[in-house]
């Protein structure tokens, strides 16, 4: 078991910036696989980042160049800079921790992320 814990969203205006953090606890032999994925009203849930132990990112498209995933092995915790913030980012994130891509993981509680016009 794998125990996960979101905090650093809340509202911000179009153009600013919000840190999230995600703090592992528990099974940390299965944390080879971090990310942060968002849910907004009416949508389904989608990746935003994820990062490999070795330090390997991912993307999605929408957030290429104004987000940055990173992670902390010795301190377990991965952590999201968000810049750029647009009204369209507004959603829940949640922070994954899994060990194989096709695995579903572990989800902490989510925090929301509000990003006014």
């Amino acid at each position: 078991q794998v125990q996960l814990v979101e905090s650093g969203g809340g509202l911000v205006q179009a153009g600013g910036s919000l840190r999230l953090s995600c703090a592992a606890s528990g099974s940390i032999f299965s944390t080879n696989i971090m990310g942060w994925y968002r849910q907004a009203p009416g949508k389904q849930r989608e990746l935003v980042a994820n990062i490999i132990r070795g330090g390997s990112t991912n993307y999605a498209d929408s957030v290429k160049g104004r987000f940055t995933i990173s992670r902390d092995n010795a301190k377990n915790m991965v952590y999201l800079q968000m810049n750029s913030l647009k009204p369209e980012d507004t959603a829940v994130y949640y922070c994954n921790a899994k060990n194989f891509a096709w695995a579903s993981g572990y989800w902490g509680q989510g925090t929301q992320v509000t990003v006014s016009s």
